[in-house]
């Protein structure tokens, strides 16, 4: 495999793609969805094939889960494709425009980034949201995804680039880099003449790894602790709803819930609800020294390790509870522990609620709201290229408008600067 000659490829199917219509876009997309349906017993075998493979080697339930990829999913994400082509395409639209004391018409336009690189581990519906909306965008795609779902990522590609074959575009609009050799990701991380941005979708390590060792921008996210607050005036039975779907609606997922603080004013009343609700969920309790108190009944309930189980990120059913003293305890903890995705607050105080909006620096805050709403499809943006925990370009769930940028345009009458 050759990863210059890959991004020489996509450099050429990017100038192509910049030149397509929305209803050319759309009709290329309607293709692939058709095709991915068409092929959807192919694609699953090979994605039961990972499976097998990931069970012998010990793979979590938790990724397990992130790896699967049956026929009713598959579907569902196919038809995601086709609620893409109902979004409104941004390239092209003039996000200002001006005339200016010299008479020059000056405007700020979108257009496409040109190349994207996206590293990923296990979710193979990555491969086509990111083909998806890059194809929409006008961007050309180079994608790496994990060892334990190569089978299934070189099947859906293959779908997918049947499908640009057959609209007459370039198939190198979304190409995959099928060595699983990590030398490979330092290589496409260092190929800046040719790929404009680099997205990774995985675990901490690997947005680590990006960040230190790429000479292309990145876009850092889909990695923080999700946290709920329970304060001391809330509703505890819809508390209970809430942190139930927050942690229990797809454990996997990076905005479920790793970390609940309760008031002290009602930890006595309210934790023994909690064990009762878990135990019924079939959650693990970690808990510190205080919440361990009122947390007995808890099948499997153990003591938490300060150092390190509130900075974990368990997609699993699993759930850390710690007993705090008040709100601003809570925020400190939340600021000391890398709440930067998605974090809630449960109260009917309205003072609380918006200390809590306007103190916590995450990319998505909800006020007596489940965290799991951290998604492109819930926010109406389409399917998500990921969720960005900086600050820089996108923050938050990545729809349509995070895939581009912008150029400024001046027309003027044969205008000389003075």
């Amino acid at each position: 495999m050759n990863l210059e000659a890959m991004g020489q490829r996509a450099k050429v199917a990017a100038s192509v793609l910049m030149k397509l219509g929305n209803q050319q876009k759309n009709q290329v997309l309607m293709q692939i969805s058709d095709a991915l349906k068409a092929n959807a017993e192919k694609i699953v075998s090979a994605n039961q094939q990972d499976l097998d493979n990931a069970r012998t080697q010990g793979m979590s339930d938790a990724m397990l889960d992130r790896l699967a990829l049956n026929e009713a999913r598959l579907m569902a994400i196919a038809e995601d494709v086709c609620h893409v082509t109902q979004l409104a395409d941004p390239v092209g639209s003039e996000l200002e425009s001006r005339v200016l004391d010299n008479g020059m018409r000056l405007s700020r336009r979108r257009v496409p980034l040109g190349v994207v690189g996206v590293i990923y581990e296990a979710r193979p519906n990555v491969t086509i949201d990111i083909a998806s909306l890059c194809l929409k965008t006008g961007n050309a795609a180079i994608l790496r995804g994990g060892k334990e779902t190569l089978r299934t990522n070189l099947v859906i590609v293959e779908v997918i680039q049947q499908a640009l074959a057959q609209a007459q575009l370039p198939k190198e609009c979304i190409q995959y880099i099928d060595d699983p050799a990590r030398e490979r990701v330092s290589e496409f991380l260092r190929m800046d003449k040719y790929v404009d941005m680099i997205i990774p979708r995985g675990g901490e390590g690997l947005h680590r790894m990006c960040r230190e060792n790429s000479t292309i921008p990145v876009i850092i996210g889909g990695f923080g602790i999700s946290h709920i607050f329970v304060d001391a005036s809330a509703n505890q039975q819809k508390s209970l709803d809430v942190i139930e779907n927050s942690k229990t609606s797809r454990p996997s997922t990076c905005n479920s819930l790793d970390t609940l603080l309760v008031d002290a004013a009602i930890a006595p009343e309210f934790l023994p609800k909690l064990a009762q609700r878990m135990n019924q969920a079939g959650v693990q309790l970690v808990a510190e020294a205080k919440a361990l108190e009122f947390l007995q009944s808890a099948k499997g309930v153990r003591k938490a390790d300060e150092q390190s189980d509130f900075d974990t990120e368990w997609l699993s059913l699993v759930l850390s509870v710690k007993v705090i003293a008040d709100i601003d305890e809570a925020l400190n903890h939340m600021r000391e522990h890398n709440a930067s995705h998605s974090d809630a607050i449960l109260t009917e105080s309205l003072n609380h609620a918006q200390r809590f909006m306007n103190e916590v620096d995450s990319a998505a805050v909800y006020v007596n709201a489940s965290t799991r709403f951290t998604d492109g499809g819930q926010f109406g943006l389409g399917a998500e290229v990921a969720v960005s925990t900086q600050k820089l370009h996108a923050r938050g769930p990545m729809g349509l408008d995070a895939l581009t940028s912008y150029k400024w345009i001046g027309v003027g009458d044969y205008l000389i600067r003075n």
